[in-house]
């Protein structure tokens, strides 16, 4: 068993092989002899045990340092594939696969083709090569895979007892730590790696890790000991690789130099872009739409431009991408400025030009002002596609600065406003409502740009709970805490509740149009939701301390932008008044109301004032005078 990871007392004895990673074996199960019939490239019978792997389960072996872009390494494997089948793991050292990527080393074999790689996130930030030719099916092979920590794809080799195979670059762009968690430790896993087919029906017999990448003498020696090539003497380039002390020290200044470059990477920010494929994919006219159905060559399909558009792409667009862009954004495009120039009005008025933004083909609505957006959509071209000119142009519109009151003959002509007879008025959207919150109070951060903030959450941990596999959630603090909605983490599976009321979408799918609805659970967010209940507590306060003669008129003031009116000034001084002489009666539910939140309001106010006008704040905050726009 123990021969499994280590290396034969012969290899040991004629090379001394350094940087040797000892590796704990007590997770070796499911064992079983070799046959008679099985040789090493010596002819010498194999007497040792192999593991035999399903493709299911693999062996797992901790305490191993993860291979990384700057550590020059040496993986060497003993196998015999019985079954041809697709991409199946070898050997794979992670620290954490995701469903988005993988990330770390692996040696896999796909068809009888063997390939290394290494990745941040597999596809799209990795280097990777693959042989070109098969290796023979139902035999032993010891087969190498070794790098030089030069980040780059040409770094990664391969060799089929001791022989180096001639190999293609599939990916050469490596940039970062291949660590998603740096110095995290990692997993060393030998048949399988993480959520993919291990090598089903295939048998490991050892397994070996270096610290450097070998040299060609260095494998001859290990697959075949005495029996080929052997002389007295090593050969100048194992003598520099293996024993050399100056070339050695050297080496090593050489590898933490890379790691100082990569840890300077590593606090840079990424922003994803999109990149033409080396060979285009394959497209064809599938049978029935099966996306796994296409017929022979003669339905392949190439690329081009809508045949139903009037324009093609322009004469200096090539035919990508980029051309596809060109093509959208071309002035003469019908479908681009429209589609924009509907959107925001939508933004602005309840419901959009085109009743169906999502679909401005023969199956969707007509536009109700059919020269409004032609005219919008042209003016939108010839600014330059400015967006902050379109919506200047909206907002001071006639149309949208109408007021939104009805009368009985326009509901009874146009209920839905679709011919604009009134201003538009609709429930804000849930960014908006907690945006105004924070603005109104004082609390929010107007800082622009920057990473995602954990604002407050229910519960212990949604994230667990919906998912255990998930890290814990980290409320932030301090500024951060009271960031514009825009800047919210967002996890798709445990998405933020509080917005979720609002109708906020999961994120899961596109969502072109967002539904409004009017239900109670809006009400019991806005009254019992602790960012809202701070909102109100810290609005309270401010007002209390600038001693203002009617501070019910002031906060009505700050959340609904308008003073109050007779009725609405009167059942707030009520609620005012029983709220006063409910605190100071109860004492410890003021101190419980006044404790929600982190941000601190001061000791010198009355708390069974400042408790009262917080309820009075959350009152108005709850009205539709506040979270509608009229």
């Amino acid at each position: 068993i123990k021969d499994i990871y280590h290396p034969s007392q012969s290899d040991r004895a004629w090379t001394q092989m350094p940087d040797l990673v000892a590796v704990n074996d007590s997770d070796i199960q499911r064992l079983e002899p070799h046959g008679a019939d099985d040789y090493r490239g010596d002819a010498t019978p194999w007497s040792r045990r192999a593991l035999k792997l399903d493709g299911e389960r693999g062996v797992t072996t901790h305490g191993i340092e993860p291979f990384d872009r700057w550590l020059p390494m040496t993986v060497v494997v003993t196998f015999r594939e019985t079954i041809r089948s697709s991409s199946r793991s070898l050997i794979a050292h992670h620290t954490r696969g995701t469903d988005c990527g993988y990330n770390g080393w692996d040696l896999t074999i796909e068809e009888g083709f063997l390939e290394s790689r290494m990745a941040r996130v597999w596809p799209g930030n990795a280097i990777s090569v693959r042989t070109t030719d098969r290796i023979p099916l139902d035999q032993w092979h010891q087969v190498a895979a070794t790098y030089d920590g030069s980040s780059r794809a040409a770094g990664l080799k391969l060799f089929l007892n001791g022989e180096e195979l001639e190999t293609e670059i599939l990916r050469d762009e490596l940039k970062k730590s291949c660590n998603v968690v740096v110095d995290h430790g990692g997993e060393f896993v030998v048949g399988q790696r993480f959520r993919a087919r291990g090598l089903a029906g295939g048998l490991i017999d050892d397994v070996r890790i270096y610290t450097r990448d070998l040299t060609p003498e260095d494998l001859q020696r290990l697959a075949f000991g005495d029996a080929k090539g052997r002389t007295d003497a090593p050969s100048f380039d194992y003598y520099v690789s293996a024993i050399d002390e100056a070339a050695r020290t050297a080496r090593a200044e050489l590898t933490h130099a890379r790691h100082r470059f990569v840890m300077a990477e590593e606090v840079m920010n990424e922003v994803p872009i999109m990149k033409e494929m080396r060979t285009p994919r394959l497209a064809h006219v599938l049978a029935r739409g099966a996306y796994d159905a296409p017929k022979d060559d003669s339905t392949r399909v190439e690329r081009a431009t809508l045949s139903s558009v009037p324009i093609g792409l322009p004469a200096d667009a090539p035919n990508n991408r980029l051309g596809l862009a060109k093509w959208v954004t071309d002035p003469e495009h019908p479908l681009t400025a429209r589609v924009a120039v509907n959107r925001f009005w939508a933004n602005f008025f309840t419901s959009p030009l085109v009743r169906t933004p999502e679909n401005f083909g023969s199956q969707g609505d007509l536009p109700t002002h059919p020269q409004l957006l032609d005219w919008l959509s042209r003016d939108f071209i010839n600014s330059g596609w400015d967006v902050k000119r379109l919506c200047k142009s909206i907002v001071l519109s006639a149309t949208y600065r109408q007021d939104s009151t009805s009368t009985p003959e326009k509901r009874e002509v146009d209920p839905t406003n679709r011919w604009l007879a009134r201003g538009p008025a609709h429930r804000l959207a849930a960014e908006q409502i907690r945006d105004l919150a924070l603005a109104a109070s004082g609390l929010l951060n107007r800082n622009v740009g920057g990473p995602p903030v954990s604002p407050y959450q229910p519960g212990e941990d949604l994230w667990k709970e919906s998912n255990g596999m998930s890290p814990p959630y980290q409320q932030s603090v301090g500024k951060s805490l009271y960031r514009r909605s825009l800047y919210s983490v967002w996890k798709r599976t445990a998405p933020l509740p509080n917005m979720m009321a609002f109708d906020s979408t999961t994120r899961e799918v596109c969502t072109v149009k967002r539904s409004r609805t009017n239900t109670p659970m809006q009400a019991l967010v806005l009254l019992n939701d602790v960012q809202f209940i701070e909102a109100a507590r810290v609005m309270a306060a401010s007002i209390l301390s600038n001693e203002t003669a009617e501070p019910i008129q002031a906060g009505f003031m700050r959340l609904t932008g308008r003073m109050p009116d007779r009725i609405e000034q009167q059942t707030l001084n009520r609620l005012w008044q029983v709220e006063r002489q409910f605190y100071a009666q109860y004492p410890d539910a003021a101190e419980e109301l006044l404790s929600y939140g982190d941000a601190e309001t001061g000791s010198l106010l009355d708390r069974a004032e400042l408790a009262a006008m917080t309820n009075v704040c959350q009152a108005i905050l709850n009205l539709d005078a506040t979270i509608w726009k009229r």
